[in-house]
């Protein structure tokens, strides 16, 4: 007989992101601030990020209507661009290098749940993009991936498994076509 998945056995009491009324007010100041598509002005978002605990580079720009889940499990290095829409759910820690575009709609999804267990355990694995790392609009990247220098995932992929430096991926799951080369 075959298994199936049970919701109601689903237990995740053993995650602990965080102090609960520390959350509470992120969500207040996500909500207000971030989420926000008519909240500009990015001085502030950088200084709140710090103050919740990510590590924020200079010159790093955050744009409209961005949804951060937990800033404490966020490093964003130098001259990165985070743009419209994009949804860091960092549920495990992300960690994004210098110099790199995150593009409008683009997901990094840090946690996901295992569909091989009745109970849709939730697993967490890190993401990282190294520098230079430009994620397309709309586009994903799921837990435990990597992308290697320079990497490019194009618009609307997902990226399941980890990227080589200096190469453009394509498609779902993202494959590589070619390798990127940057000019002066």
């Amino acid at each position: 007989m075959m298994q199936e998945t049970d919701l109601s056995t689903f237990n995740n009491s053993w995650y602990k992101p965080g102090n609960p009324f520390k959350r509470l007010i992120w969500y207040v100041v996500n909500l207000l601030v971030f989420k926000n598509p008519l909240f500009v002005f990015i001085a502030p978002k950088l200084l709140l990020l710090r103050w919740f605990g990510a590590k924020i580079g200079s010159g790093v720009v955050i744009k409209p209507a961005v949804n951060i889940k937990y800033p404490w499990f966020l490093s964003i290095g130098n001259n990165t661009w985070i743009g419209e829409g994009v949804w860091i759910d960092n549920l495990d820690q992300i960690t994004i290098g210098k110099n790199c575009c995150v593009s409008q709609g683009a997901l990094l999804l840090s946690g996901n749940h295992n569909y091989k267990r009745s109970a849709f355990d939730l697993i967490l694995k890190p993401i990282t993009l190294e520098d230079g790392v430009w994620i397309g609009a709309n586009a994903a990247v799921t837990q435990g991936v990597r992308c290697k220098s320079h990497s490019l995932l194009v618009v609307g992929s997902v990226a399941s498994a980890n990227l080589e430096a200096y190469t453009i991926y394509r498609g779902n799951p993202a494959v590589a076509v070619k390798e990127r080369i940057i000019k002066s």
